[in-house]
């Protein structure tokens, strides 16, 4: 998923496309059916704060019912050959591509993410076209070790699985979840975010149109309390993967071990360091470094949000920031074609980063550029760089989640070591140098799931795997690897 790849959609086109009809339904057994309370929420446009859709909530009761249809699905399911499984997940990912301009538009509409052109959907296909294929490669191991036995392992399915995604990227975060799971023969009820619901209840009409049989794959809309909490709490499902807050991550991971000791993997928030030593190509790291923050926004878990630079070459790399954060990070309508940077998703997301901003200004703290609201409409922030802040300030420490980068300086690899590690999240980290023992010495020490090496976030590739260390996570998805996240390990011993 790197920034130098540039990927659209064959079927990205100008502004003005609108779709004829916005599901506002729950995807559940193979039909779409109103919530069983009858509750609704309304989604708000967060570039023009008017009313965007009405979405029916999923409440407890409706878990149950989803659940239901996924463990009657399960047997057929699990007892199809990988090839079969890979060849529904295959058409499902040329119905999605087919579909990335309706999805492109609610995603917009819904969380502020600019569609026309959008790398993240067409990356999404790929994946779900890798997980296709990854069925064929689930496969246990073989031991002839002990004597007159032929002993052998086998992967297996668990069954009925929850995965709870967030609203920074939905339809990638869908891909990430529904690909391994369905690929290895689980089936699923799936928890889309209350900020962007509405892309991934096309995917649900999509597998509806592609024959996906019913129940295999069950989306609901709704919040965190009841939705997802009944989803991390149900003793009929057997795994739960969620994507979003530590603080969630906790949540959830609290309910299944109070109810039936669930498996669980955790993909988590960051704060993630970027070092640049005296050696860096400024060329290509102020760039990097822009791209990584003022990417969708800032709203990424792996966003570069911490730039540590040596202090020989600090002012060069601050004056060529500044003018990359104000060149790179201009923002429009994210319906209009060559929108690069859209808006924070909603009003609690933008008062959230705001009180950052304001401490900062309250406590002194160097602002070079930004630090403010952008225009009077919509939830637009100004591209901001803290310079110098201290490493105990809560923007160093905590997750701001947009367009804001704090910018420090450092003179010895020791220290600046230290301090990149000094922190609770371990998601993704990047270091610039020439000095390839140098470049490799860092990478190792960093504690992070994921290091870039002349390059920072989104920089990634499917078939490694991605993950987080410490508190930013517990799990890997992307790789061979994602599948035996999703299931069981089993033992044979065959007496000979």
């Amino acid at each position: 998923m790197a920034p130098t790849a540039t990927v659209t959609a064959d079927n990205a086109s100008s502004e003005g496309y609108k779709p004829k009809h916005i599901e506002d339904r729950l995807f559940i057994n193979g039909e779409f059916v109103p919530s069983i309370s009858g509750k609704r929420f309304d989604i708000v446009n967060p570039a023009t704060e008017k009313f965007a859709a009405s979405v029916y909530e999923a409440g407890a009761e409706d878990v149950d019912v989803a659940v239901k249809a996924a463990q009657e699905a399960f047997p057929a399911w699990s007892a199809l050959s990988a090839a079969e499984r890979g060849g529904y997940l295959n058409k499902l990912a040329d119905a999605i591509e087919n579909n990335l301009d309706e999805i492109g538009y609610l995603e917009a509409i819904s969380m502020g993410k600019p569609y026309v052109g959008d790398f993240l959907n067409a990356f999404g296909v790929q994946f779900l076209r890798y997980f296709a294929n990854k069925a064929l490669d689930v496969a246990g191991d073989s031991s002839l070790n002990s004597a007159n036995m032929v002993n052998l392992t086998f992967r297996q399915p668990f069954g009925v699985c929850g995965a709870i995604i967030p609203w920074n990227g939905p339809l990638l975060m869908l891909i990430n979840k529904i690909g391994p799971a369905l690929a290895t023969g689980n089936t699923l009820v799936l928890k889309s975010s209350e900020k962007s619901p509405l892309s991934s209840l096309v995917v649900g009409r999509l597998a509806q149109e592609i024959g996906l049989p019913k129940g295999v794959l069950n989306i609901v809309s709704g919040y965190g309390r009841p939705c997802g909490e009944a989803i991390a709490k149900h003793m009929d499902i057997r795994k739960v993967s969620f994507t979003g807050s530590v603080i969630a991550g906790r949540a959830v991971k609290k309910a299944a071990a109070e109810s039936n000791l669930k498996n669980v993997t955790l993909e988590l928030g960051g704060k993630s360091p970027l070092i640049v030593f005296e050696d860096a190509d400024l060329a290509k790291a102020v760039p990097a470094a822009a791209f990584s923050i003022l990417a969708n926004s800032g709203q990424a878990c792996i966003a570069s949000s911490r730039v540590y630079v040596h202090s020989a070459i600090s002012d060069r790399f601050l004056e060529a920031m500044k003018t990359a954060m104000v060149q790179m990070g201009v923002s429009g309508d994210p319906l209009a074609a060559g929108t690069k940077r859209g808006p924070q998703v909603d009003k609690l997301q933008f008062d959230r980063i705001m009180s950052y901003l304001n401490y900062a200004k309250e406590n002194k703290l160097d602002i070079p550029v930004g630090g403010n609201r952008e225009g009077s409409t919509g939830y637009y922030i100004e591209p901001t760089i803290i310079a110098n802040a201290p490493e105990d300030s809560k923007v160093m420490r905590e997750e701001i989640f947009g367009p804001v980068v704090c910018v420090n300086t450092f003179s010895d690899e020791a220290e600046v070591l230290k301090r990149a590690n000094d922190t609770e999240y371990g998601l993704y980290a990047s270091v610039f140098t020439k000095d390839v023992s140098r470049a490799l010495r860092v990478a190792k020490a960093l504690e992070a799931g994921s290091v870039g090496v002349n390059c920072t976030s989104p920089t990634m590739a499917i078939d490694l795997p991605f993950g987080g260390w410490k508190q930013s996570g517990d799990g890997r998805e992307l790789s061979k690897y994602a599948t035996d996240y999703w299931t069981e390990l089993k033992s044979v011993f065959i007496s000979l």
